[in-house]
């Protein structure tokens, strides 16, 4: 694992930009992408950048069980909204969260991701280790599926969403061995509520209690934290 410090999200914003940028320049054909708070400063970047994305297909980690993509809270949505409504991408994936067979789904994301290898894989951090929707127990081998999400997952969700009951408590995501078939993957984690969780991911033991944690075992891995996240290590 490659660590890098910064002083804040902002700074490991522009360290993330870089490092996208060298990867684009290296001929990079396929990024894994993420949503939530984090990835959004790192995204703004791209749009304000003059990178050229036309040759890149872009895959998702996961989506929303139950949300159409023009749903304001899917992450279709959100895609549409940071990135792909203002840089071409030559294709993007994204799980169908709208779909009646959330099972199937899942498997024709498999295939997808079979024909397109992950160049460089973008994570964020749960703050119970989660990466992508693989919630603590998610055996290391999972390929994409359907997760039930943890109350502590769906409680972090909820200032998304106008009301608890909105809160969709399924998703299809990206398995771990889907995250791990990535030749490099870059975490971003910023702010002392996932200080614990770096921690867990960085030296902790290698466990399913911390899906994050076998990360230690990629052999390209880069981990971008600022001075509060980076508090307990």
């Amino acid at each position: 694992m490659r660590i890098i410090q910064v002083s804040d999200a902002s700074a490991g914003a522009q360290r993330a930009f870089e490092i996208y940028e060298a990867a684009l320049a290296q001929g990079i054909k396929v990024m894994g992408l993420a949503t939530g708070a984090t990835p959004i400063a790192l995204y703004d970047r791209f749009v304000a950048s003059a990178l050229d994305f036309s040759n890149i297909t872009a895959v998702n980690l996961d989506e929303y069980l139950g949300l159409t993509s023009q749903d304001p809270q899917s992450y279709h949505y959100f895609m549409q909204q940071h990135l792909f409504n203002h840089k071409p991408f030559k294709q993007t994936f994204i799980p169908d969260g709208a779909s009646s067979d959330g099972q199937q789904a899942a498997r024709a994301y498999d295939k997808i991701l079979s024909q397109n290898p992950i160049d460089i894989q973008l994570l964020g951090l749960g703050r119970n280790g989660h990466i992508g929707f693989n919630e603590p127990g998610t055996p290391f081998d999972t390929t994409t599926h359907l997760v039930n999400l943890t109350p502590s997952t769906i409680a972090a969700n909820a200032r998304f969403f106008d009301e608890p009951a909105a809160v969709p408590t399924q998703a299809i995501s990206m398995g771990i061995a889907s995250v791990m078939s990535a030749k490099k993957i870059l975490l971003m984690a910023f702010g002392e509520e996932k200080a614990t969780a770096v921690a867990a991911t960085v030296n902790g033991p290698v466990t399913t209690d911390v899906p994050a944690s076998v990360l230690q075992t990629h052999p390209d891995v880069t981990i971008i934290i600022d001075d509060a996240a980076a508090s307990k290590l």
